[in-house]
């Protein structure tokens, strides 16, 4: 083996070793400086604020007014004067059954109101003159109040055979169509005033006792409803209805919203969210994100007036999307870690930075007043 070389090889594998120590020397600075910066925290104030809070239910839309329209009478159906969909008036004619049994039901009726006139006019003459007592003429009486009776019944159920809408609304699915044999209380249509509409929406108990323990501002009988396409619904409605009792299994009881539908746009049978809206006086909010949570329990870390971090635990009511609402646990003068929890140990003094509330809550959903 040639020495020159073997040295020089020994040279260049020096050299490299030299290279990536000196490289490895001018990055450790570097890292540190990362550290250190990962390691600061950003701390700031609960914030003191008049906030609107919101809540929304599942609803399901009904119609003000919707009825099953079913035959009274037993036939054939002759004809179906309306269309699905259709929009009729009240007294519009939509069904009709074959008559002709019931006309001849009514003509029999007819003639024998005839025959007991007759019977009880000329009783009457012989009453009055002599000829028979009072009793007969009472009888005679009895007999054609009987047989005018029977022609009212006729005329009723002749009647029934035209089946005309109770009120103006929407006709639904046509169950069945010309000819068809009709038995008496045969599904034939549904029928839908959509002019106002009445929203279920199911509450549980805490908000229901919130809602019922105190007179309520119109502004809290006022609701918004979210339909499905995620829109709200032009008009507002207005809470006219809770329930008499609790569903057991949910734990929740049903409140009903009206709302005036002018145009027609909501339909019997829809969904959507109802949006109920309170205002919170004086809210000590915090954001969500200075919060961490242990065995359901929720906590932040307090910088205290000797700069040592301690955990503290705290009650929230209300949850505003990026922020909660605080009851007990902390007060308005209170430092919190906003930013870098993972690194925040309590007892010790961080490295940390104050961030003004009007700055730090900047960036986050608030919904106040």
């Amino acid at each position: 083996m040639d020495y020159r070389g073997s040295k020089t090889w020994l040279r260049l594998v020096c050299a490299g070793w030299v290279t990536a120590i000196a490289l490895c020397g001018c990055h450790k600075p570097h890292a540190t400086h990362e550290h250190g910066e990962a390691s600061k925290l950003i701390v700031t104030r609960p914030l003191r604020k008049d906030t609107t809070v919101v809540r929304e239910f599942v609803a399901q839309i009904h119609s003000a007014r919707n009825i099953e329209v079913r035959a009274i009478e037993r036939g054939y159906l002759e004809s179906v004067k309306v269309l699905e969909g259709q929009k009729v008036q009240e007294g519009e004619l939509m069904f009709k059954i074959l008559p002709v049994l019931y006309q001849a039901e009514l003509k029999r009726a007819e003639a024998e109101a005839k025959a007991a006139k007759v019977e009880y006019d000329n009783t009457k003459r012989l009453t009055d003159s002599k000829v028979v007592s009072d009793t007969e003429l009472a009888i005679a009486e009895a007999k054609l109040e009987k047989a005018r009776a029977e022609v009212n019944l006729a005329q009723t159920h002749l009647g029934f055979t035209e089946i005309k809408a109770p009120f103006t609304a929407l006709v639904d699915r046509l169950h069945l169509r010309n000819g068809s044999l009709v038995d008496e209380g045969d599904l034939l249509t549904t029928l839908s005033d959509n002019s106002e509409v009445w929203v279920y929406f199911n509450v549980p108990e805490t908000d229901y006792l919130e809602y019922a323990s105190h007179p309520q501002p119109e502004e809290r009988q006022t609701v918004r409803l979210i339909m499905a396409n995620g829109r709200a619904f032009e008009h507002p409605g207005r809470i006219n209805a809770i329930e008499a009792e609790f569903n057991s299994e949910t734990g929740t009881i049903a409140f009903r919203a009206d709302f005036p539908n002018p145009k027609g746009l909501l339909r019997h049978g829809e969904t959507g969210n109802i949006r109920m809206e309170k205002v919170v006086k004086d809210a000590l909010l915090i954001p969500q994100k200075a919060t961490f949570e242990i065995l359901d329990h929720h906590y932040v870390f307090v910088l205290g007036k000797d700069d040592v971090l301690t955990q503290q635990r705290i009650h929230i009511s209300e949850e505003i999307e990026d922020l909660f609402i605080v009851t007990s646990g902390l007060n308005p003068d209170d430092r919190i870690v906003l930013e870098g929890l993972r690194q925040a140990k309590a007892g010790e003094k961080p490295v940390h930075e104050y961030l003004e509330p009007a700055k730090a809550y900047g960036n986050l959903k608030l919904r106040a007043e």
